[in-house]
């Protein structure tokens, strides 16, 4: 119970990482998480619309990890729609 607010965008990126997703302009992406109220959110717009600012998502594993990422965002309690705008927008 609670685990919702104490789960940090943080331990959600780092999940990513090791499910071996590049972010691009990484340090970007943790500032702006970081002042969003709901990173959530703000994650989703991001991976939407983040290569105008230089912030995109790479998978190098030929979609080997697909099941590692999908428990990142199940895990962190992401919906369907952000699963699936961050797969539409994740470079191969």
């Amino acid at each position: 119970m609670g685990s919702l607010s104490n789960e940090s965008f943080e331990q959600f990126l780092d999940s990513l990482k090791k499910a071996g997703i590049t972010i691009s302009n990484e340090a970007e992406l943790r500032e702006r998480l970081a002042e969003a109220q709901r990173w959530r959110f703000a994650f989703q717009t991001l991976a939407a619309n983040g290569k105008v600012i230089g912030i995109s998502f790479e998978d190098h594993s030929e979609g080997r990890n697909e099941a590692e990422i999908n428990r990142a965002f199940n895990e962190f309690q992401f919906s369907e729609k952000t699963k699936a705008v961050f797969s539409a927008n994740l470079k191969h």
